[in-house]
């Protein structure tokens, strides 16, 4: 009975510490709030975060009085959303090449062939991050394409300036991570053929 009493008595000093301003998180802005950048990125980092990103792509835009940046009229308000999920998208891509290289494996050491099968299936988990990095990338053009139509040129939404230069740089092809994934899956398959080849075991 005691050890009940003090239990609960704890239970009830923690939760009267604990800060009552919680919301719920329901648009985007909020869910993309929740994205942020370890110094260190380890795997369970780069989930959590495509996690918060993925909710993002999926939920609804907030009202324009509380988006990231000033929206005046319609416009604008378009050119954001657009700009949104273009950005949205470059920041999954980003987060499955972080977690895809920490299942890659850049060589086939000949002191591997032990740990043959668990290094291919590792190559394999990487690929499938990879291939989502593209899926990503593909969709991030598209944005940016619409972002990028004439009758926006005009537009400047000064607090997400960088997004628009995201933009800019995917239309003239400076920002181009198809090609980055796609070394990265050419030169995953070159390392899969020499752990496949791989007969003998030291």
């Amino acid at each position: 009975m005691k050890t009940f009493f003090k239990s609960t008595v704890i239970l009830v000093l923690i939760t009267t510490a604990l800060p009552v301003n919680g919301y719920f998180v329901t648009y985007k802005e909020q869910y993309y709030k929740l994205f942020h950048v370890h110094y260190i990125q380890y795997p369970d980092d780069s989930m959590e975060n495509i996690y918060w990103l993925e909710k993002a792509m999926k939920a609804d835009f907030a009202n324009p009085l509380y988006a990231l940046t000033l929206i005046e009229n319609e416009i604008q308000w378009e050119k954001y959303c657009y700009l949104f999920n273009m950005h949205i998208n470059i920041k999954l891509i980003e987060q499955y090449l972080f977690l895809g290289n920490k299942w890659n494996k850049r060589n086939a050491y000949f002191y591997n062939a032990p740990w043959k099968d668990q290094n291919l299936e590792s190559l394999e988990t990487a690929e499938t991050c990879f291939r989502t990095a593209l899926y990503y990338w593909d969709e991030a053009v598209a944005w940016a394409q619409k972002a990028n139509e004439r009758r926006f040129r005009w537009i400047d939404l000064q607090k997400i300036q960088f997004w628009e230069d995201e933009a800019l740089r995917i239309e003239n092809g400076k920002l181009n991570y198809a090609k980055t994934i796609k070394r990265e899956l050419d030169l995953l398959q070159k390392v899969r053929e020499k752990f496949e080849a791989m007969e003998h075991y030291y």
